[in-house]
Protein backbone atom coordinates (compact mmCIF):
# COMPACT_ATOMS: atom_id res chain seq x y z
CA UNK A 1 0.00 0.00 0.00
CA UNK A 2 1.22 3.46 -0.86
CA UNK A 3 2.06 5.36 2.33
CA UNK A 4 1.56 9.11 2.17
CA UNK A 5 3.64 11.31 4.44
CA UNK A 6 2.99 14.86 5.55
CA UNK A 7 4.92 17.37 3.49
CA UNK A 8 6.09 20.71 4.76
CA UNK A 9 4.85 23.09 2.07
CA UNK A 10 7.51 25.51 0.94
CA UNK A 11 8.08 27.77 -1.98
CA UNK A 12 10.74 29.97 -0.44
CA UNK A 13 12.57 32.17 -2.88
CA UNK A 14 16.22 32.46 -1.95
CA UNK A 15 16.92 35.97 -3.18
CA UNK A 16 20.33 37.21 -4.23
CA UNK A 17 20.71 39.73 -1.48
CA UNK A 18 21.17 40.05 2.27
CA UNK A 19 21.70 36.90 4.34
CA UNK A 20 18.50 35.48 5.66
CA UNK A 21 16.41 36.39 2.61
CA UNK A 22 13.28 34.31 2.22
CA UNK A 23 13.57 32.91 5.74
CA UNK A 24 16.52 30.64 4.93
CA UNK A 25 19.88 30.78 6.64
CA UNK A 26 21.67 32.49 3.79
CA UNK A 27 21.33 33.63 0.21
CA UNK A 28 22.34 31.91 -3.00
CA UNK A 29 24.17 33.73 -5.76
CA UNK A 30 23.05 32.83 -9.29
CA UNK A 31 23.66 34.23 -12.78
CA UNK A 32 21.24 36.95 -13.96
CA UNK A 33 17.79 35.65 -14.85
CA UNK A 34 17.98 32.59 -12.57
CA UNK A 35 16.03 32.05 -9.37
CA UNK A 36 16.07 29.33 -6.73
CA UNK A 37 13.25 28.03 -4.56
CA UNK A 38 12.68 25.14 -2.19
CA UNK A 39 10.89 22.35 -4.04
CA UNK A 40 10.67 20.12 -0.94
CA UNK A 41 11.93 20.26 2.64
CA UNK A 42 11.89 18.15 5.79
CA UNK A 43 13.62 15.24 4.04
CA UNK A 44 16.02 12.93 5.88
CA UNK A 45 19.37 13.54 4.16
CA UNK A 46 18.19 13.29 0.52
CA UNK A 47 20.81 12.06 -1.91
CA UNK A 48 20.33 10.92 -5.52
CA UNK A 49 17.32 11.54 -7.74
CA UNK A 50 15.50 10.21 -10.79
CA UNK A 51 12.36 11.24 -12.70
CA UNK A 52 9.45 8.91 -13.33
CA UNK A 53 7.58 8.89 -16.63
CA UNK A 54 4.75 10.80 -14.98
CA UNK A 55 7.11 13.54 -13.82
CA UNK A 56 7.42 12.59 -10.15
CA UNK A 57 10.82 13.13 -8.59
CA UNK A 58 12.17 10.05 -6.81
CA UNK A 59 14.80 10.62 -4.13
CA UNK A 60 16.93 8.18 -2.15
CA UNK A 61 17.08 8.56 1.63
CA UNK A 62 19.94 6.21 2.63
CA UNK A 63 19.73 6.85 6.36
CA UNK A 64 16.08 5.83 6.39
CA UNK A 65 16.54 2.96 3.95
CA UNK A 66 13.88 4.49 1.72
CA UNK A 67 13.14 5.86 -1.70
CA UNK A 68 10.45 8.53 -1.70
CA UNK A 69 8.49 10.20 -4.49
CA UNK A 70 7.69 13.91 -4.69
CA UNK A 71 4.81 15.17 -6.79
CA UNK A 72 3.99 18.72 -7.85
CA UNK A 73 0.30 18.23 -8.59
CA UNK A 74 -0.36 21.86 -9.44
CA UNK A 75 2.85 22.42 -11.40
CA UNK A 76 3.56 25.30 -9.06
CA UNK A 77 7.26 24.61 -8.64
CA UNK A 78 6.87 22.89 -5.27
CA UNK A 79 6.08 19.34 -4.19
CA UNK A 80 2.74 19.05 -2.43
CA UNK A 81 2.65 15.25 -2.12
CA UNK A 82 5.25 12.82 -0.82
CA UNK A 83 5.12 9.08 -0.31
CA UNK A 84 7.40 6.11 0.26
CA UNK A 85 8.10 4.10 -2.87
CA UNK A 86 10.45 1.54 -1.31
CA UNK A 87 11.60 0.89 2.25
CA UNK A 88 13.67 -1.51 4.31
CA UNK A 89 16.66 -1.06 2.00
CA UNK A 90 20.34 -1.05 2.98
CA UNK A 91 21.72 2.43 2.28
CA UNK A 92 19.92 2.97 -1.04
CA UNK A 93 21.67 5.60 -3.13
CA UNK A 94 21.70 5.53 -6.94
CA UNK A 95 18.39 5.42 -8.82
CA UNK A 96 17.73 4.72 -12.50
CA UNK A 97 14.76 3.93 -14.71
CA UNK A 98 15.44 1.47 -17.51
CA UNK A 99 12.00 2.19 -18.92
CA UNK A 100 8.79 3.69 -17.56
CA UNK A 101 7.92 0.45 -15.76
CA UNK A 102 11.27 -0.59 -14.25
CA UNK A 103 13.03 1.20 -11.39
CA UNK A 104 16.55 0.16 -10.34
CA UNK A 105 17.94 1.04 -6.90
CA UNK A 106 21.57 0.65 -5.87
CA UNK A 107 21.98 -0.39 -2.25
CA UNK A 108 25.45 -0.46 -0.76
CA UNK A 109 25.82 -4.23 -1.36
CA UNK A 110 23.45 -5.03 -4.20
CA UNK A 111 21.29 -3.65 -6.99
CA UNK A 112 17.55 -4.33 -6.94
CA UNK A 113 14.75 -3.51 -9.32
CA UNK A 114 11.03 -2.94 -8.99
CA UNK A 115 8.06 -2.99 -11.27
CA UNK A 116 6.96 0.63 -11.25
CA UNK A 117 3.48 2.02 -11.84
CA UNK A 118 4.22 5.61 -12.92
CA UNK A 119 0.62 6.83 -12.70
CA UNK A 120 0.03 5.37 -9.27
CA UNK A 121 3.58 6.00 -8.09
CA UNK A 122 3.85 2.48 -6.70
CA UNK A 123 6.84 0.11 -6.74
CA UNK A 124 6.29 -3.63 -6.38
CA UNK A 125 7.79 -7.04 -7.11
CA UNK A 126 11.31 -6.29 -5.87
CA UNK A 127 13.94 -8.47 -7.51
CA UNK A 128 17.66 -8.67 -6.75
CA UNK A 129 19.59 -7.99 -9.95
CA UNK A 130 23.20 -7.85 -8.72
CA UNK A 131 23.45 -9.64 -5.34
CA UNK A 132 27.13 -9.23 -4.54
CA UNK A 133 28.26 -5.62 -5.00
CA UNK A 134 31.24 -4.94 -2.65
CA UNK A 135 29.53 -3.39 0.38
CA UNK A 136 30.30 -0.66 2.88
CA UNK A 137 33.82 0.59 3.40
CA UNK A 138 35.04 4.15 3.44
CA UNK A 139 32.92 4.89 0.38
CA UNK A 140 29.57 3.15 0.75
CA UNK A 141 27.54 4.84 -1.99
CA UNK A 142 26.72 3.02 -5.22
CA UNK A 143 25.65 4.95 -8.29
CA UNK A 144 23.99 3.48 -11.36
CA UNK A 145 23.18 4.55 -14.90
CA UNK A 146 21.91 2.89 -18.05
CA UNK A 147 23.90 3.42 -21.21
CA UNK A 148 22.55 3.76 -24.75
CA UNK A 149 23.58 0.11 -25.13
CA UNK A 150 20.89 -0.82 -22.60
CA UNK A 151 23.48 -2.07 -20.12
CA UNK A 152 23.68 -1.23 -16.43
CA UNK A 153 26.76 0.67 -15.20
CA UNK A 154 27.56 0.56 -11.47
CA UNK A 155 30.10 2.89 -9.86
CA UNK A 156 31.73 1.41 -6.74
CA UNK A 157 34.00 3.59 -4.60
CA UNK A 158 37.15 2.49 -2.80
CA UNK A 159 37.02 0.96 0.68
CA UNK A 160 39.64 3.39 1.99
CA UNK A 161 41.36 6.73 1.51
CA UNK A 162 44.29 5.08 -0.28
CA UNK A 163 45.16 1.37 -0.33
CA UNK A 164 45.52 -1.70 -2.54
CA UNK A 165 42.03 -3.19 -2.93
CA UNK A 166 41.52 -6.93 -2.71
CA UNK A 167 38.36 -6.74 -4.81
CA UNK A 168 39.10 -5.36 -8.30
CA UNK A 169 35.53 -4.08 -8.53
CA UNK A 170 36.27 -1.39 -5.94
CA UNK A 171 37.39 2.02 -7.19
CA UNK A 172 35.87 0.99 -10.50
CA UNK A 173 32.86 1.04 -12.79
CA UNK A 174 31.37 -2.39 -13.47
CA UNK A 175 28.98 -3.11 -16.35
CA UNK A 176 26.15 -5.65 -16.37
CA UNK A 177 23.32 -6.74 -18.57
CA UNK A 178 19.99 -5.35 -17.41
CA UNK A 179 19.25 -8.67 -15.66
CA UNK A 180 22.55 -8.56 -13.74
CA UNK A 181 24.38 -11.12 -15.83
CA UNK A 182 27.58 -10.65 -17.82
CA UNK A 183 29.62 -8.81 -15.17
CA UNK A 184 32.40 -6.84 -16.88
CA UNK A 185 35.05 -4.70 -15.19
CA UNK A 186 34.58 -1.60 -17.34
CA UNK A 187 37.12 0.86 -15.87
CA UNK A 188 39.49 0.93 -12.89
CA UNK A 189 41.51 3.39 -10.81
CA UNK A 190 38.50 5.63 -10.07
CA UNK A 191 38.81 6.26 -6.34
CA UNK A 192 35.23 7.38 -5.82
CA UNK A 193 33.28 8.31 -8.94
CA UNK A 194 30.00 9.11 -7.20
CA UNK A 195 28.49 11.00 -10.14
CA UNK A 196 28.28 9.30 -13.52
CA UNK A 197 26.28 10.32 -16.61
CA UNK A 198 26.10 9.68 -20.33
CA UNK A 199 26.30 12.58 -22.79
CA UNK A 200 24.35 12.92 -26.03
CA UNK A 201 27.13 11.10 -27.90
CA UNK A 202 26.74 8.04 -25.69
CA UNK A 203 29.98 8.63 -23.78
CA UNK A 204 30.16 7.90 -20.05
CA UNK A 205 31.56 10.63 -17.81
CA UNK A 206 32.28 10.72 -14.10
CA UNK A 207 33.41 13.07 -11.35
CA UNK A 208 36.03 11.50 -9.08
CA UNK A 209 36.94 12.44 -5.51
CA UNK A 210 40.69 12.57 -4.94
CA UNK A 211 42.46 11.22 -1.86
CA UNK A 212 43.00 13.09 1.42
CA UNK A 213 45.99 14.17 3.51
CA UNK A 214 48.26 15.52 0.78
CA UNK A 215 47.58 19.19 1.53
CA UNK A 216 44.92 21.78 0.82
CA UNK A 217 45.51 21.99 -2.93
CA UNK A 218 46.34 18.43 -3.94
CA UNK A 219 45.21 16.19 -5.44
CA UNK A 220 42.59 17.85 -7.64
CA UNK A 221 39.10 16.47 -8.04
CA UNK A 222 38.77 15.24 -11.60
CA UNK A 223 36.24 14.98 -14.40
CA UNK A 224 36.90 12.07 -16.74
CA UNK A 225 35.44 10.35 -19.74
CA UNK A 226 35.22 6.77 -18.51
CA UNK A 227 36.32 4.34 -21.22
CA UNK A 228 36.12 0.60 -21.45
CA UNK A 229 39.30 -1.17 -20.37
CA UNK A 230 41.06 1.94 -19.10
CA UNK A 231 42.78 2.62 -15.77
CA UNK A 232 42.67 6.09 -14.20
CA UNK A 233 45.55 5.77 -11.78
CA UNK A 234 44.33 5.38 -8.19
CA UNK A 235 45.94 4.47 -5.80
CA UNK A 236 49.29 4.89 -7.55
CA UNK A 237 48.63 8.18 -9.36
CA UNK A 238 46.77 11.41 -8.68
CA UNK A 239 45.56 14.20 -10.94
CA UNK A 240 47.47 14.34 -14.20
CA UNK A 241 49.55 11.19 -13.63
CA UNK A 242 51.37 12.43 -10.52
CA UNK A 243 52.83 9.45 -8.58
CA UNK A 244 51.34 8.89 -5.14
CA UNK A 245 53.88 9.29 -2.32
CA UNK A 246 52.41 6.40 -0.29
CA UNK A 247 51.83 3.91 -3.10
CA UNK A 248 54.43 4.62 -5.82
CA UNK A 249 54.61 2.28 -8.80
CA UNK A 250 57.50 3.24 -11.10
CA UNK A 251 56.45 3.81 -14.69
CA UNK A 252 52.79 2.98 -14.07
CA UNK A 253 51.51 6.57 -14.16
CA UNK A 254 52.74 6.94 -17.73
CA UNK A 255 50.33 4.20 -18.79
CA UNK A 256 47.07 5.44 -17.21
CA UNK A 257 44.41 7.79 -18.54
CA UNK A 258 44.91 11.46 -17.76
CA UNK A 259 41.85 13.36 -16.48
CA UNK A 260 39.90 15.45 -18.94
CA UNK A 261 39.49 18.27 -16.44
CA UNK A 262 40.79 19.16 -12.97
CA UNK A 263 38.79 20.93 -10.25
CA UNK A 264 39.52 22.43 -6.82
CA UNK A 265 40.91 19.85 -4.41
CA UNK A 266 38.61 18.66 -1.61
CA UNK A 267 35.46 20.06 -3.21
CA UNK A 268 33.85 16.58 -3.03
CA UNK A 269 31.97 16.51 -6.35
CA UNK A 270 29.01 14.15 -6.11
CA UNK A 271 26.10 14.31 -8.56
CA UNK A 272 26.52 15.48 -12.14
CA UNK A 273 24.12 16.09 -15.02
CA UNK A 274 24.35 17.30 -18.60
CA UNK A 275 21.88 20.08 -19.27
CA UNK A 276 19.37 18.69 -21.74
CA UNK A 277 16.41 21.00 -21.05
CA UNK A 278 14.92 23.89 -22.97
CA UNK A 279 14.38 26.40 -20.14
CA UNK A 280 17.94 27.71 -19.74
CA UNK A 281 19.58 29.90 -22.41
CA UNK A 282 20.93 28.02 -25.41
CA UNK A 283 24.55 28.46 -24.33
CA UNK A 284 23.87 26.12 -21.39
CA UNK A 285 22.83 23.19 -23.59
CA UNK A 286 25.18 20.25 -23.16
CA UNK A 287 27.10 21.82 -20.28
CA UNK A 288 27.67 19.85 -17.07
CA UNK A 289 26.31 20.80 -13.67
CA UNK A 290 28.05 19.29 -10.62
CA UNK A 291 27.11 19.34 -6.95
CA UNK A 292 30.12 20.18 -4.76
CA UNK A 293 29.33 18.65 -1.37
CA UNK A 294 32.22 20.48 0.30
CA UNK A 295 35.49 19.81 2.08
CA UNK A 296 36.03 18.20 5.46
CA UNK A 297 39.82 18.07 5.89
CA UNK A 298 40.98 21.36 4.40
CA UNK A 299 42.29 24.25 6.52
CA UNK A 300 39.88 26.61 4.73
CA UNK A 301 36.56 25.17 3.64
CA UNK A 302 35.76 24.95 -0.06
CA UNK A 303 32.89 23.65 -2.17
CA UNK A 304 29.27 23.78 -0.89
CA UNK A 305 27.96 24.95 -4.25
CA UNK A 306 26.84 23.91 -7.71
CA UNK A 307 29.27 24.55 -10.55
CA UNK A 308 28.92 24.64 -14.31
CA UNK A 309 31.52 23.05 -16.57
CA UNK A 310 31.33 24.59 -20.02
CA UNK A 311 31.62 22.07 -22.84
CA UNK A 312 33.05 22.95 -26.22
CA UNK A 313 33.09 20.45 -29.09
CA UNK A 314 32.40 17.68 -26.60
CA UNK A 315 35.27 18.59 -24.26
CA UNK A 316 35.42 20.49 -20.94
CA UNK A 317 36.51 24.05 -21.61
CA UNK A 318 36.10 25.90 -18.30
CA UNK A 319 34.41 25.96 -14.93
CA UNK A 320 32.42 28.60 -13.04
CA UNK A 321 30.23 28.88 -9.97
CA UNK A 322 26.56 28.54 -10.86
CA UNK A 323 24.79 28.46 -7.48
CA UNK A 324 26.89 29.42 -4.48
CA UNK A 325 26.29 30.64 -0.95
CA UNK A 326 25.70 27.55 1.20
CA UNK A 327 29.07 28.39 2.79
CA UNK A 328 29.18 31.74 4.58
CA UNK A 329 32.61 32.38 6.02
CA UNK A 330 33.23 29.21 8.02
CA UNK A 331 29.52 28.47 8.49
CA UNK A 332 27.81 25.80 6.41
CA UNK A 333 24.03 25.80 6.03
CA UNK A 334 23.67 23.49 3.04
CA UNK A 335 25.55 20.76 1.16
CA UNK A 336 24.55 20.10 -2.46
CA UNK A 337 24.60 16.43 -3.44
CA UNK A 338 22.88 15.48 -6.68
CA UNK A 339 21.70 17.55 -9.63
CA UNK A 340 19.10 16.57 -12.21
CA UNK A 341 17.27 18.30 -15.05
CA UNK A 342 13.51 18.17 -14.62
CA UNK A 343 10.88 17.66 -17.34
CA UNK A 344 10.20 21.39 -17.03
CA UNK A 345 13.84 22.23 -17.85
CA UNK A 346 14.64 23.49 -14.35
CA UNK A 347 17.65 22.18 -12.42
CA UNK A 348 16.89 20.31 -9.19
CA UNK A 349 19.49 20.06 -6.42
CA UNK A 350 19.40 17.79 -3.37
CA UNK A 351 20.88 18.97 -0.08
CA UNK A 352 21.51 16.27 2.54
CA UNK A 353 22.53 18.80 5.20
CA UNK A 354 19.40 20.98 5.14
CA UNK A 355 17.10 18.14 4.05
CA UNK A 356 15.83 19.99 0.99
CA UNK A 357 15.42 19.75 -2.75
CA UNK A 358 15.93 23.07 -4.56
CA UNK A 359 14.56 24.08 -7.93
CA UNK A 360 16.61 26.50 -10.06
CA UNK A 361 14.65 28.12 -12.88
CA UNK A 362 15.36 30.70 -15.56
CA UNK A 363 13.18 33.50 -16.78
CA UNK A 364 14.49 36.15 -19.20
CA UNK A 365 14.25 39.67 -17.84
Amino acid sequence: MKRWLPLIPALILVQVGPAGAGGLEGSITLPPGFSISVFASGLASPRFMAWSARGDLLVSLPRRGEVVALRDTGRAGRADRRWVVAEGLDLPHGLAFRDAQTLYVAETGRVVRFRYDADGGKASNMEVVVPNVPAGGGHWTRTIAFGPDGKLYVSIGSSCNVCIERDRRRAAVVRYEADGSGEHLFAQGLRNAVGIAFDDRGRLWGVVNGRDWLGDEFPPEILVQIKDGKHYGWPHCNGRRVPDPDFPRPGFCDTVESPDFEMQAHSAPLGMAFYTGQMFPVEYRGDIFIGFHGSWNRSTKTGYKVVRVRMRDGRPAGIEDFAAGWLVGDRVWGRPVDVTVGPDGALYVSDDFAGRIYRIAYSPR
